[in-house]
């Protein structure tokens, strides 16, 4: 689409350039200036080819930072790039490569601050990043490093993965969300009725900065001798630390001195029956089984219901129980009913949502909350700051060892509690 809209607005300029020019020739053949109708036709033809130039660079540049964005997004869901796509990849991480050896040889203490400039994920609908203020221009490293230990994260933290709204800010102060509890009703008014007032009811969510830090140390022989990606190992070591000490709190963060978990903003959907203390019930039970799940399925309200970023929450044990479900027959319906996933990430499908494996939900016992559905787009996880590297040769200069440590700040909430996220809790 956007190739035949440049080639029609190119056709269009071109058409434009030659009226243009027969006016200018036939003024030069005559030896004359313009007239005053063809200076008026002339000054608006030029203005035409302005606003056409400047169409058309604002398309080509819109296509080729897509073409960008798109090959950034399958090398971190590990897809093949798409034919025409940039193959820039490998000169990246070389430069990248380069620079970390540069910062551990040279012994250079400057930290490294690296910001992301993502936005939507087409392989994931609800996972964003969007930058609410300009980054600066002097960024020491180009963005991928910070791509590939968001890659980290997200395998780490089935929340991430599956699909929550993440925005990204150059600071750290009280990042406020406006949300709305009510909407403005109408009705029908009768002629001469007065109509009755009707406010919506406005709220708000606020998201800090609570910081979360690695810190670990590599030998001066390790980083003079290895020839193995040092990249790979350093982002690899600080993101899975990172995501060890944030990945729970997505989940049942209560929100004092930490985030507030998933599941602790969601409210109520299923009650198992009795009996359902520690599984979803005996599937030929009218109530049972996988009718638990249609039921937290049916209490979300269709708009999220229609959402892409609609998932399942769950332990890997649960998920299991679900496809252990047999009908009286013993037929395994709930191997059928947890399909093979559909969504990339997900480990399985039910009702057309992914499901997402996470060992921060609770296992299945009495009272457990379980399993949750929710749309994850709703959750909002805040960056302040991007992800900061920093290293010293001082602090073990006894033992020959590079320190290094990794911050980021963080902060993570449920911003719309109305009903968009629903757990099932089992029933002793």
């Amino acid at each position: 689409m956007p190739n035949d809209l440049i080639t029609t607005l190119r056709d269009r300029r071109h058409n434009v350039w030659e009226q243009a020019k027969d006016l200018a020739d036939k003024a030069a053949d005559e030896n004359r200036h313009f007239s005053a109708r063809e200076q008026e036709h002339w000054t608006f033809l030029r203005a035409e080819l302005d606003a056409l130039d400047e169409s058309i660079s604002r398309i080509d540049k819109g296509e080729q930072r897509a073409q960008a964005a798109a090959g950034a997004y399958d090398a971190l869901a590990g897809l093949p790039a798409a034919a025409g796509a940039p193959r820039s990849l490998s000169a990246v991480d070389k430069e990248l490569d380069q620079a970390f050896r540069s910062a551990i040889l040279e012994k250079n203490p400057a930290p490294i601050v690296v910001h992301p400039d993502q936005t939507q994920a087409p392989w994931q609908p609800g996972l964003q990043y969007r930058d609410l203020t300009k980054g600066t221009a002097t960024q020491a490293l180009p963005v991928s490093v910070y791509n590939r230990v968001v890659m980290h994260l997200v395998e780490s933290s089935a929340v991430l993965a599956a699909g929550a709204t993440v925005l990204n800010t150059d600071s750290g102060e009280v990042l406020q969300v406006p949300k709305s509890t009510a909407f403005v009703t109408s009705a029908i008014t009768a002629e001469g009725v007065s109509i009755t007032e009707s406010d919506p009811t406005l709220g708000k969510v606020d998201l800090g900065a609570y910081k979360y830090s690695s810190f670990f140390q590599i030998s001066s022989e390790l980083a003079t001798d290895s020839r193995s990606d040092l990249l790979g190992f350093l982002a690899k070591q600080a993101a899975v630390s990172l995501a060890s000490a944030f990945g729970p709190h997505l989940v049942t963060g209560d929100g004092s001195a930490k985030p507030r978990g998933l599941i602790t903003d969601s409210t109520l959907g299923v009650t198992g029956p009795s009996g359902t203390g520690t599984s979803f019930g005996a599937q030929g039970t009218a109530g049972q089984g996988t009718d638990l799940l249609n039921d937290l399925y049916s209490s979300l309200a269709e708009p999220y219901t229609r959402s892409p970023s609609l998932a399942w929450l769950m332990r890997t044990p649960t998920l299991g129980a679900i496809r252990k479900l047999k009908a009286t027959t013993g037929e395994l319906v709930g191997n059928q009913f947890a399909g093979p996933p559909s969504v990339p990430g997900a480990q399985a499908t039910m009702l057309g949502a992914g499901v997402f494996l996470d060992p921060s939900m609770a296992a299945m016992a009495n009272t457990a909350k379980s399993t949750v559905l929710a749309d994850m787009a709703r959750y909002f996880v805040r960056i302040a700051g991007g992800l900061r590297f920093e290293r010293s040769d001082d602090y073990a200069f006894q033992s020959d060892l590079i320190s290094f440590r990794t911050l980021i700040r963080l902060d993570a909430a449920l911003v719309d509690t109305t009903g968009a996220s629903k757990y099932f809790v089992h029933t002793t």
